[in-house]
């Protein structure tokens, strides 16, 4: 049995995570917090798994995001960031680093500090501190400056392009999600696994990853969940049968 926090839960990603975390069972999954800068859709939901297991924390100003872990009752084992922003909704690549980096690595180190054991990161295809790429280049110095902390167990998933349905989309970012979800559509996944994954497939992967994660089924500390791992991890539905035994 663990408890889960969900940091970026209105995201495509993380709403996906926190909607299989809120369908486990308490057997497996006792607990979900969030915190976010608007409420979750499932906190308006009124099934009983989320009214018993869900508690959102809302803040708008991501600053003070640190000040309230601390406070998170109880400390969760297992955290899942999936907050990230794009260039263009942050007003340049400057600010989105802001975000991507810095808040991602500052809240890491205030959940690390509390006693989290287990943490994961949704990352980027291609992440490298190294790489000439901007984008590459701040997703894999977020992995580094993570793995510094070093966490009794961390994820790192990494997907290609995130398809399916997103607030705010730009023009060419959705016209690429149309020619993957095309080319999978025609080819039976074929042509669009290598380098596209859906926000569904990529939550139901990043949360069982965490789960194997804390029971120490990984023999590393740290974790890469690739693309083939992803679609591995993620394609099938959680059954009935999975969800007790998971």
């Amino acid at each position: 049995m663990a408890s889960a926090l969900v940091i970026g839960s209105t995201g495509k990603t993380g709403s996906h995570i926190l909607s299989t975390l809120l369908s486990l069972p308490p057997s497996q999954v006792s607990s979900v917090q969030t915190i976010s800068r608007r409420l979750p859709p499932q906190a308006s939901e009124k099934s009983s798994s989320t009214t018993t297991k869900l508690n959102a924390h809302i803040e708008k100003d991501t600053s003070k995001w640190e000040s309230l872990i601390p406070s998170l009752s109880p400390i969760p084992q297992i955290v899942y960031s999936a907050l990230a922003t794009t260039r263009g909704d942050a007003g340049g690549f400057d600010k989105q680093y802001l975000i991507d980096h810095d808040l991602n690595v500052d809240l890491a180190k205030k959940v690390k500090e509390a006693g989290v054991q287990t943490y994961v990161l949704i990352s980027a295809g291609g992440a490298d501190a190294t790489s000439v790429f901007g984008y590459q280049k701040m997703k894999g110095e977020t992995e580094r400056d993570i793995q510094a902390l070093e966490f009794q167990h961390t994820v790192f998933v990494r997907p290609g392009l995130i398809t399916g349905r997103r607030e705010g989309s730009r023009p060419a970012e959705t016209a690429l999600k149309w020619i993957a979800d095309g080319l999978g559509y025609v080819s039976g996944g074929l042509l669009k696994d290598g380098w596209a994954q859906d926000g569904d497939v990529i939550g139901r992967a990043a949360v069982r990853a965490g789960l194997k994660a804390q029971r120490g089924e990984y023999k590393d500390k740290v974790h890469i969940v690739q693309m083939k791992e992803i679609l591995e991890l993620g394609r099938q539905p959680l059954t009935e049968l999975e969800k007790s035994t998971l």
